[in-house]
């Protein structure tokens, strides 16, 4: 998907409005501190229900994570496993480095499980997506590198 496409739609569970940022203090001498409630009404510009993920996203992306992330760690866990069960009663000898890196490749792959389970989940409550979620990673990762440059943007 092109990047002119990802800034014309916002996410499933995203406000419709911005949050305005606070005005930049500038070095004059010490202003009065405002009240405290007209600092709540300042910064609280959306509920906790329009900020939050909605439960069905949430759950979906929970599955995903176990799932993408669950079986290579418990594939990590079994290989530890089975070469010292290979090294104790049988006389198959492995390699210490044979059994780090394979330990290290499949712990390696539950990490980016994480990424990758939150991300090819379905963000939008109403559609489930795909079983492996290719094409909502795509866009999900789309999304997330848009927000990235327009924070970027907005900093400069």
């Amino acid at each position: 998907m092109p990047a002119e496409e990802f800034e014309r739609t916002r996410l499933p569970f995203e406000p419709k409005t911005k949050r305005q940022k606070p005005a930049k203090a500038k070095s004059n001498p010490p202003v009065k501190s405002p009240e405290p409630e007209q600092l709540e009404k300042q910064q609280l510009t959306f509920t906790k229900e329009e900020m939050a993920i909605p439960q069905v996203v949430s759950q979906r992306m929970i599955r995903r994570v176990a799932a993408f992330c669950g079986i290579p760690t418990a594939l990590g866990i079994s290989a530890l496993v089975v070469s010292y069960l290979l090294a104790t009663y049988s006389d198959i000898k492995l390699a210490p480095i044979a059994v780090l890196l394979v330990n290290m490749g499949l712990f390696g792959l539950g990490v980016l499980g994480i990424t990758y389970g939150v991300l090819s989940a379905s963000w939008d409550e109403d559609r489930v997506g795909s079983l492996l979620g290719f094409g909502e990673f795509s866009t999900n990762w789309g999304r997330m590198v848009d927000g990235w440059r327009e924070t970027r943007q907005n900093k400069a």
